[in-house]
This record gives C-alpha cells, sequence and structure tokens, in this order.
C-alpha cells in the first residue's frame, strides 16, 4: 500500500502538500466566522490602509484574516500554475510569504496592480512572464502603496483608483531590474532580496511624496495575547507536515539535518539540492522552532508574527535552518536585552522571526557573525520603517540588506586577513 501512494504522489509532493494547505486555511476561515462575518471582515481588509502595522486578526477577526491569506494563497498559486513553474523551493517561500503577509498588509485586491506592472515589464522586454513570475509575487511588498493612494489622496474615488493603479504598475515594472542590482550588492546573503529592492524603492517613492506635501499617517493594529486553538492547530498543522516529510523520507528523521551542510547563501534551494520530504521536515522544524521561541518569551500570537512565522517556514526550503537561523535569533535577542528594547515589543518579535533574512551570514561565517548580524538587525529595523512610511512590508527584509552590505564585506577581510597571518606563521 505505501509503496503504491508513493509511486502515485511521486514528483508531486510539494504540488499536493500547497493544495492541502491551502484547503486548510479556507476550511479553518469557515470554522472561525460565520459567511456574514467573513464578508464583513474582508471589506474592512479591502478598504483599510494595510501600512504597517496593521493587524487583519483585530482589524476585522481571525476567520477574515484566514480567508484572506487563503485567497492570497489562490492568488499565488494560480499565477504559478498558469505559468507552469515547477514547484520548488522557492515556490514554497513566495507562497508562504504572501501567505504569511495576507495576515497583515496583502489581500488580493491591493496586489494585482504590482503584479501586472511586471507583466508589462516582461511584454514589453518580449520575454516570457513566467521569467518574472517569482519577482512579480514579491513585489507585492509595496501593496500598501496601492491601498494608501485609494484612501488617501484628496481627489475622489475614481481618480484616486486609477492614480492606485498607475502606482502600482510603476511599482512591479521598476522592481524586476532593481532587484537584479541590489543582489549583486548583498552577494547572496540576504535571502529577502526583492524586500531590499522594493525598501529602496519605498524610500524613493514616500521622499516624493512628502516633497509634494502628503504625508502619510503612521498605524499600528496589534492583537496581543495568545488564541488557544490557533495556536495549538499551527503547531498541529506543522507536525502533520514533519510527518509527511518523514513518509517521503521512509522514517529517516536523522535526514532533516541533512540541509544544516548548506550555509544557505542565496541560491540554496533545499527542494532541489535534497529532497521533497527532507525538506518539508525541515520547514515544520523551523516553524516549531519560530512558534516555541515566541511562547516562551511571552509574545503574542498575533497576525504579524503567524505571519512571520509561515514565512520562515517557507523560507525553510530556501536557505533557512536551525544551524544559520540561531544565530541570528540570538543576537536579536540579545540587541532587546541590552537596549531600550524589551523582547516582547511587537518589533522585537517580528524582527526575532523575520532576521532569518540574513541566516546565511552565520551559516557561511559562523555564531559569532550571526549574532552580531542579529544584534544589528535590531538595531536598524526600528528606523528603517519609517524612511518608507511604514509602506514596505518587507521592512525586515529591506534592513537585512543593509546589514548585509556592511558586516559581510568586514567579516571577509577579518578572515582573510586571520587566514594571511596564519599562513604567515606555519
Amino acid at each position: 500500500m505505501r509503496g503504491k501512494i508513493a509511486e502515485k504522489i511521486k514528483g508531486k509532493e510539494i504540488r499536493l502538500f500547497c493544495f492541502a494547505t491551502m484547503l486548510l486555511l479556507f476550511v479553518s476561515a469557515f470554522l472561525l466566522a460565520s459567511p456574514r462575518e467573513l464578508c464583513e471582515g474582508m471589506k474592512r481588509i479591502i478598504c483599510s490602509r494595510d501600512v504597517l502595522t496593521t493587524d487583519y486578526f483585530e482589524l476585522a477577526g481571525y476567520g477574515a484574516a484566514f480567508l484572506n491569506a487563503a485567497l492570497m494563497f489562490l492568488v499565488t498559486i494560480l499565477l504559478i500554475e498558469i505559468v507552469k513553474m515547477p514547484y520548488t523551493g522557492i515556490t514554497l517561500v513566495v507562497i508562504f510569504i504572501n501567505v504569511g503577509f495576507g495576515l497583515w498588509g496583502k489581500n488580493p485586491v491591493n496586489v494585482i496592480p504590482c503584479i501586472a506592472g511586471t507583466w508589462v515589464y516582461a511584454k514589453l522586454h518580449k520575454l516570457p512572464f513566467a521569467r518574472y513570475i517569482y519577482t512579480a509575487l514579491f513585489s507585492t511588498c509595496l501593496a500598501p502603496f496601492v491601498s494608501d493612494v485609494v484612501f488617501d489622496l484628496p481627489f475622489g474615488f475614481g481618480i484616486n483608483m486609477l492614480l492606485a493603479l498607475l502606482v502600482g504598475i510603476i511599482i512591479g515594472f521598476i522592481l524586476p531590474p532593481l532587484a537584479m542590482h541590489t543582489a549583486s550588492m548583498h552577494m547572496g546573503y540576504c535571502l529577502t532580496n526583492v524586500g531590499f529592492a522594493g525598501g529602496m524603492l519605498a524610500t524613493v517613492m514616500y521622499s516624493m511624496l512628502k516633497a509634494l506635501g502628503i504625508e502619510n499617517e503612521p498605524q499600528f493594529i496589534w492583537k496581543e495575547g495568545v488564541h488557544p486553538g490557533i495556536t495549538i492547530g499551527l503547531v498541529a498543522f506543522f507536525v502533520v507536515t514533519f510527518i509527511f516529510g518523514l513518509y517521503l523520507e521512509k522514517g529517516k528523521i536523522l535526514n532533516v539535518f541533512r540541509v544544516t551542510r548548506h550555509p544557505g547563501r542565496a541560491v540554496a534551494d533545499f527542494v532541489i539540492m535534497d529532497s521533497a520530504g527532507i525538506t518539508l521536515m525541515n520547514m515544520a522544524l523551523m516553524g516549531m522552532v519560530a512558534t516555541g521561541y515566541i511562547l516562551l518569551i511571552g509574545g503574542d500570537m498575533s497576525g504579524p508574527v503567524i505571519g512571520s512565522v509561515l514565512t520562515i517556514f517557507g523560507f525553510a526550503a530556501f536557505g533557512v535552518h536551525i544551524r544559520n537561523y540561531l544565530p541570528v535569533l540570538a543576537g536579536v535577542f540579545l540587541a532587546a536585552l541590552i537596549t531600550v528594547h524589551n523582547p516582547v515589543d511587537p518589533s522585537m518579535q517580528v524582527a526575532a522571526l523575520l532576521v532569518m533574512a540574513i541566516a546565511p551570514i552565520a551559516g557561511q561565517f559562523g555564531v559569532i557573525a550571526g549574532v552580531a548580524a542579529g544584534v544589528l538587525h535590531a538595531a536598524l529595523v526600528v528606523c528603517t520603517g519609517a524612511l518608507a512610511g511604514g509602506l514596505n512590508l518587507y521592512n525586515n527584509g529591506f534592513s537585512a540588506g543593509w546589514v548585509a552590505i556592511v558586516l559581510v564585506p568586514f567579516v571577509e577581510s577579518f578572515m582573510k586577513h586571520f587566514v594571511v597571518r596564519r599562513k604567515a606563521g606555519n
């Protein structure tokens, strides 16, 4: 029996897992709220400004937040199916980062203009859209610009809608070439390259808006506390994922640690480099580690926190594992203890999770460099958000890019100097 099942799903494991997870999200939404509550909640989500930080749990309720995340899953997976992309590690990243931010900033309406802009870019360059599909889906990090233009500009709803569409298309059009350039700046040590590029673009765009006298009001909506049912459900999801991966690996549980031999520096696609089973086990393990950290410090299982956990879950298929994540996590925790911040501050909770973007620094250069990277990230991330007026959802990715650019050359030069001295001593 086991052999027949394995044969039927061979080569389709990741695709099957993704569709099953999407179905689970839809079912969860309808279990958590009535159809009427879901409709009202979705209306609040779509009509919100979506700037950092907008927690959909608090804004619209748990059911509507999960429904929005499920719809983001559907939009993402439909595009992947349309362009016929294979289901690899980067596919899992782009799916779960959009699902995660479907709990705090993205919705099926404000992401479409950004995706359309990248499609226009591909068409004008006479290239297949499939070549830029992942950039298009990552470009939705600036979706709050679309929402903000609709609801904040004083020109009337119709004109605002046209301007929002134009702004989204411009974003999606500019990010592909910009992201190609920024990748060389951090040399693959920042896993959220489009987040870094998006932060740069958002800073420029926000500065232009301020120069025109258009100010962006800050917003902070956050759900405090822990919902026991959702937390148990999240952990159960990770357990089932691990069991499925273990099944694919024929019960060889220690295989999960094979990914730790990779530093994680981009491109590190674990599905291609190892296997679907190992990747799923690593994803489940990282999800449990991230959730466990938040519970241990007494944090909140808010929309941004669970969204960040799901983001780590996705990146555990593309560069992140326990060996390179724990040092940078320790760095953020240490920074929260020795600075004016606190580990349970909302910004520090999210930073401790999304610092995984610079996990390759620890993987390549060791624990000390990883801790230093985490400390720098914690200090920088609380400042970078203001540069873009909270309109870049991947603010941690923006911060991570700068940490890599500043820290990696120094560490590399120090290590080369050490090697030269050691050789001279011999």
